[in-house]
C-alpha cells in the first residue's frame, strides 16, 4: 500500500492490518531527524551557556551523553511499531491493564500538550523578533492553526511534512551555523580553552536532565509513526534509525544554541541570534520558527491517540482540533517566566515517563510477553505493573528536586548529586528490576 497523504487518516487507535502497512524504516530516521531540528533543542543549547553557566567544551560533552541515553530509550520504543501495530500508549495496556494505563494515557495528554504548548511559545517569541508588531495573540493562533490542520490529516502527511522538514531545516541550520561562524571572524579559539575544568555538579544534573528529558520524551509517540510499517521489517533497524535521527539532531542543534548563546551573552534567545548574523537573521528566524511546527505536529497528533486510549468516544480529527484548543489557551498563560517554567516542566516529565517506561520495555523486550493479542485484549487491571511502578517512583522521591520546596522527603539524598535531580534514572533502574522480578516465569505468547 502507498501513501497517502491528501487523504485525511480515518485511523486511530485499532490495530493496523496487515493489508494497510506501507513505508520503509527510513522514514523514521527523517522523521525524528525534522522533529528534533526544533526550537526547544537550540534553547536548551542557548541556556546551557547562559543560564547553567558552563563552557561550550564542558557543555558539549553533556549534551551528548544526555542525548545519547534519551535516544536508545526512543529507538527501543518506535522499534515496538511494526510489531505490535498500535500507537506506543494503546501497546501500554499490556503491561498495565485497560484502566489501568488510564493514568500514563493521561499524563501523556497533559505532556503533549504540554510540549505543543511550550513549542508556541517559543515560536510565537522568535516570530516577534522578525515582526515586531505582531501580538502573540495572532502568532499563536496562525502556529496553532496551521499545526493543527497537519496532525488533522494524519499520519501520512506527517511523515511527507516531516521528510521535506528534515532538508529544509538541515540546510538552514547549517546556514546558522556557518552565518554564525563567520560573524565571529572564523574564530572558535575563544570558546575552546585547552583546559576548560570541571563544571559545578549541579550544573552538570541539570543540563544532562534537560537533554535527556527532551529526547526521552519522545518515547510514548514513537510507535505512532512507525505501527504502519509492515510487521516482518528488522525492528533493530527501525531503533537505530530513530536513535539516529533523533540524537544527531538533537545534539547538533543543542551544540549551534550553546556557540551561539556564548556569541550572545545579555541578549534574548532570539533577538540575539538575529542581530548577529545580520542579513542572514531572518533565515536563522524562519528555522526556528518552522523547528516549531516540526516538533509540534508530532506533539498535537500523539496527543489526539492519548485521549482516545482514555476511551473517550470521537473521531482523531476531533481530538487534534480539541487539543489544539486547550494548547492555544495554555500559551496564551504561560508565555509569562517562560525560562524557569520551560526547565521545570523539562524536569517534571520525567518523574512519570522514566519508570513507566522501564516497565514497558522489559515486558516487551525481556519477559517478551507484549504482544498483539496481549495489547488488543488486556486485563483491565495489572497490579504487579502498577505496583512495581508505584514503588520505582516512591524510592526516586528522595532524589527528586521539584520546582516547589515540598520539604522532606523531597530531595534528601539530591546532594548525592551536588543537587541535581536525577531522580528519573533511580525509577528506571528500579521499575525495571521490579518488574522482572514481580512477573511470574510463564510468558505470553508473541504475536509476530
Amino acid at each position: 500500500m502507498a501513501d497517502k497523504p491528501v487523504v485525511i487518516e480515518k485511523t486511530g487507535i485499532e490495530h493496523i492490518p496487515a493489508e494497510e502497512r506501507h513505508g520503509s524504516p527510513g522514514r523514521v530516521f527523517t522523521l525524528w531527524f525534522a522533529a528534533n531540528l526544533t526550537v526547544a533543542d537550540y534553547v536548551i543549547g542557548v541556556l546551557s551557556v547562559q543560564f547553567f553557566g558552563l563552557t561550550i567544551p564542558q557543555a558539549l560533552p553533556i549534551l551528548l551523553l544526555g542525548n545519547i541515553l534519551g535516544g536508545l530509550l526512543l529507538g527501543l520504543s518506535a522499534a515496538m511499531g511494526p510489531k505490535l501495530g498500535f500507537p506506543q500508549m494503546l501497546s501500554s495496556r499490556s503491561s498495565f491493564g485497560r484502566r489501568g494505563n488510564y493514568f500514563f494515557g493521561a499524563f501523556n495528554w497533559i505532556s503533549t500538550v504540554g510540549w505543543f504548548t511550550v513549542n508556541t511559545i517559543l515560536g510565537v517569541a522568535a516570530l516577534q523578533v522578525l515582526f515586531p508588531s505582531l501580538s502573540f495573540y495572532a502568532g499563536a493562533s496562525a502556529l496553532v492553526v496551521a499545526q493543527v490542520l497537519v496532525a488533522v490529516y494524519g499520519h501520512d502527511f506527517i511523515h511527507l511534512f516531516e521528510k521535506v522538514m528534515a532538508v529544509v531545516l538541515g540546510v538552514l541550520f547549517l546556514g546558522v551555523f556557518i552565518a554564525a561562524l563567520e560573524a565571529n571572524g572564523g574564530q572558535l579559539a575563544f570558546i575552546l580553552p585547552l583546559y576548560p575544568g570541571l563544571p559545578p555538579l549541579r550544573a552538570v544534573g541539570l543540563l544532562l536532565a534537560a537533554a535527556f528529558s527532551y529526547l526521552m520524551s519522545w518515547s510514548p509517540y514513537a510507535s505512532d509513526y512507525s505501527r504502519y510499517l509492515p510487521a516482518d521489517v528488522s525492528g533493530r533497524r527501525v531503533a537505530l534509525l530513530a536513535f539516529a535521527g533523533g540524537a544527531a539532531a538533537s545534539f547538533a542543534i543543542e551544540a549551534i544554541g550553546a556557540f551561539v548563546g556564548v556569541l550572545t551573552q545579555g541578549l534574548g534567545l532570539f533577538q540575539g541570534l538575529y542581530e548577529l548574523l545580520g542579513s542572514v537573521g531572518p533565515v536563522a528566524i524562519l528555522a526556528i520558527v518552522l523547528g516549531a511546527a516540526a516538533a509540534n505536529v508530532l506533539n498535537i497528533y500523539t496527543n489526539s491517540l492519548s485521549a482516545l486510549v482514555l476511551d473517550i468516544r470521537v473521531k482523531r480529527w476531533m481530538a487534534v482540533v480539541a487539543g489544539g484548543a486547550v494548547g492555544l489557551a495554555l500559551s496564551i498563560y504561560g508565555q509569562v517566566n517562560f525560562v524557569a517554567n520551560y526547565e521545570n516542566f523539562l524536569l517534571v516529565l520525567d518523574y512519570w515517563i522514566t519508570p513507566w517506561l522501564g516497565i514497558v520495555l522489559v515486558d516487551y523486550f525481556v519477559l517478551r510477553r507484549t504482544s498483539v493479542e496481549t495489547s488488543a485484549n488486556p486485563l483491565m487491571w495489572d497490579w504487579k505493573a502498577l505496583g512495581a511502578y508505584l514503588v520505582a517512583v516512591l524510592v526516586s522521591v528522595p532524589y527528586m528536586v521539584p520546582s516547589l520546596n515540598l520539604g522532606f522527603p523531597f530531595g534528601a539524598l539530591a546532594y548525592v548529586f551536588g543537587g541535581a535531580d536525577f531522580s528519573y534514572f533511580v525509577s528506571f533502574g528500579v521499575a525495571c528490576v521490579l518488574i522482572f522480578a514481580l512477573r511470574n516465569t510463564r510468558r505470553a505468547p508473541k504475536d509476530h
